[in-house]
């Protein structure tokens, strides 16, 4: 008998205890919080026949975080699978190992058409980049850059 009341107690209690859990919200670091304001923006320019296009901006989240959004009109060849995105100071990638590439800004790789969302660092002034790069690694060739303004 004392058995078959544990057995009913956990039972009553898992059902208790799971009736008024609501839905767990999902934060996802990598996308804004509310509406993104982009202050800088471009278009794409195509390198190499990679078949960029689309629209890149800068803007800050309704918290204050910074992110570089693709539009959903965004393309390029992905098929190498390391296509990088950078900010730069110039349309041109240079990279210089040897001052830890002061010029470039490595915001990471892109893997899907469409729209993208990169969180910038927290503490990384972007004042001073004017382009958006797409560079592939794989081969060593610019893919695209988008001027920002």
């Amino acid at each position: 008998m004392k058995k078959v009341f544990i057995l009913f107690y956990v039972a009553f209690l898992g059902l208790v205890s799971c009736a008024d859990d609501t839905d767990p919200v999902t934060i996802d670091p990598t996308t804004p919080t509310g509406t993104l304001n982009v202050t800088r923006s471009g278009t794409f320019i195509d390198q190499n026949g990679a078949g960029s296009m689309g629209t890149a901006g800068l803007g800050l989240d309704t918290e204050g975080k910074e992110f570089l959004q693709f539009g959903s009109n965004f393309n390029t060849a992905l098929a190498t699978g390391t296509v990088t995105v950078y900010l730069s100071t110039s349309a041109t990638f240079m990279a210089d190992p040897g001052n830890g590439n002061p010029d470039l800004l490595v915001v990471g790789p892109v893997r899907m058409a469409g729209e993208n969302f990169f969180a910038i660092p927290s503490g990384v002034s972007t004042a001073k980049y004017t382009h958006v790069l797409l560079w592939c690694g794989s081969v060593g060739i610019p893919f695209g850059n988008a001027p920002l303004q």
